[in-house]
């Protein structure tokens, strides 16, 4: 995509979606893609992305999906295989329409998830590595009991003005996600058949102190991936290293950047 704006909506499928585009564009440098948490959105990352562009040199792609941030809403309840379609549907769209020519691919949470089903499902010769923080390849306990405190804290405290400062329609975005993870049947929610067929590095940052999600999800992809897995263990961090321990979750994933990216393919002008 010619003169990919600074800022602004990408029309996808049904949906408009807010983005930033950080540092140099897709046809002149490698491109970071930023696939945000289950109620994130390109504000939620803050001055990460910058950062990251800083660090790598790399231009930095951010964008909120559908029902969260300033994006078109999403209809409700979610189907329980929500992820799958961002993964297999919105994303593939979305790298031809800014003119993904090769990078990473940086998630969080269900963003990591998504990530991984992309890779999984998608042999993508542009893609030269997914950098997963604190990524969901199975419902654990942990994870349903988090996400059923957190819909009570929604409920009883100023939690829902705090989210509204970054999304458009709040109730859309949290009770989207909220519900579909409450869901009886999404317990049986499970990706990790996608891992065995990811083709390119992996990197998994996680919280050692994670309140939804264990190392099990880890032990999971290195049981599963046949692809180089390097996995960074962050001291004092929860479900959202980049904000708790942002020195420690940029080094990684710069460092990883810079072993895995390849800058020295012919690019366009």
């Amino acid at each position: 995509m010619a003169n990919l704006a600074p800022s602004g909506f990408l029309h996808i499928g049904s949906s408009d979606l807010e983005y930033r585009m950080i540092g140099p564009a897709p046809d002149s440098a490698p491109t970071i893609v930023m696939l945000h948490e289950g109620l994130g959105s390109v504000g939620l990352w803050g001055d990460f992305p910058e950062r990251l562009q800083a660090a790598t040199g790399a231009g930095v792609f951010a964008y909120s999906r559908a029902g969260y941030g300033g994006s078109s809403p999403a209809k409700l309840p979610r189907p329980l295989d929500y992820m799958h379609i961002e993964a297999q549907e919105v994303l593939p769209k979305l790298l031809d329409a800014i003119g993904f020519r090769c990078g990473l691919l940086v998630g969080h949470s269900d963003g990591a998830s998504i990530a991984a089903i992309y890779a999984g499902s998608h042999q993508d010769h542009r893609l030269q590595g997914i950098a997963l923080i604190a990524p969901h390849f199975i419902v654990e306990d942990i994870s349903v009991n988090s996400i059923a405190e957190i819909k009570t804290t929604y409920e009883t405290t100023n939690l829902k003005e705090k989210l509204a400062r970054w999304h458009k329609d709040v109730d859309n975005a949290f009770y989207g996600w909220n519900g579909a993870w409450l869901d009886p049947k999404f317990r049986d929610w499970d990706i990790s058949e996608f891992l065995a067929y990811i083709r390119v590095p992996i990197a998994i940052l996680q919280g050692e102190a994670d309140q939804y999600g264990t190392l099990r999800q880890v032990e999971i992809a290195k049981e599963e991936c046949y692809c180089p897995v390097d996995v960074t263990v962050i001291p004092g961090a929860g479900h959202s290293p980049h904000r708790e321990a942002p020195e420690a979750t940029l080094r990684a994933i710069a460092d990883f950047a810079e072993a895995t990216l390849r800058t020295d393919q012919p690019q366009m002008a």
